[in-house]
């Protein structure tokens, strides 16, 4: 029986190299038998990186476009990616038959938090007290982003996630999220969706999550791999 492939989808400010096969996930994927789809996001990695905010209406389109050869597919997100997988998901739930979803919580369907620290990091020298911002700079840099893309991305025109959107994700979703994680708690997030299980991680913040070895097990348990 032909496997079907897994979509992977990396954070913000990092890429397909930097987020999935660094730490090794498309290689025990691929092991496992599993096709991997590694994209990156617009104004990422290897991607085009346009500088107006109205240039990224089309950053779920584009994940869709690689996946569009597939009738259907499982998919690993990881914080951004896992907020464009929820978008695909609810537009297109016939689409995913596992999907998981790192380094997300409730914050994503409560209208709680901005990007402000963010942004402010990535347009000028960033205050050593705005840790959250500082880290993103460094993840840009690191990954070799462009850091007026990555501005720009952040401020592309987006509705805000909803529970109804959630409801409408038909396939089995398991949400993972570190305790120290600032976009977390994740008992909210997963209870939107009619069929989730939650695993939370003692001691991991945001950024330990995709590279935690217990995120790695239980994942590619969940998508029997």
């Amino acid at each position: 029986m032909e496997q079907l492939p897994v979509l992977l989808v990396h954070g913000f400010a990092s890429s397909a190299e930097h987020n999935w096969r660094e730490p090794g996930w498309v290689d025990l994927l691929e092991e496992g038998g599993r096709p991997t789809i590694a994209v990156d996001l617009l104004g990422h990695g290897n991607s085009p990186k346009p500088t107006s905010p109205a240039d990224y209406d089309a950053v779920e389109t584009l994940v869709a476009d690689q996946i569009a050869a597939y009738e259907q597919v499982d998919a690993i997100g990881f914080s951004a990616g896992s907020h464009v997988l929820m978008r695909l998901a609810s537009a297109h739930p016939e689409r995913f038959n596992r999907i998981a979803l790192l380094g997300v919580g409730e914050k994503a369907i409560s209208g709680e938090g901005d990007s402000t620290d963010i942004i402010a990091a990535l347009e000028g020298e960033p205050d050593p007290e705005n840790a959250q911002g500082v880290v993103f700079r460094r993840l840009a840099d690191a990954a070799r982003n462009d850091r007026t893309a990555l501005v720009a991305f952040l401020r592309r025109p987006q509705e805000r996630l909803t529970a109804d959107d959630l409801a409408k994700v038909t396939c089995p979703v398991l949400v993972v999220v570190g305790d120290q994680d600032p976009y977390g708690p994740g008992e909210g997030l997963a209870a939107a969706f009619p069929d989730a299980k939650l695993m939370t991680l003692r001691g991991v913040d945001h950024f330990g999550t995709p590279n935690d070895v217990r995120c790695m097990e239980t994942v590619l348990g969940f998508l029997d791999v």
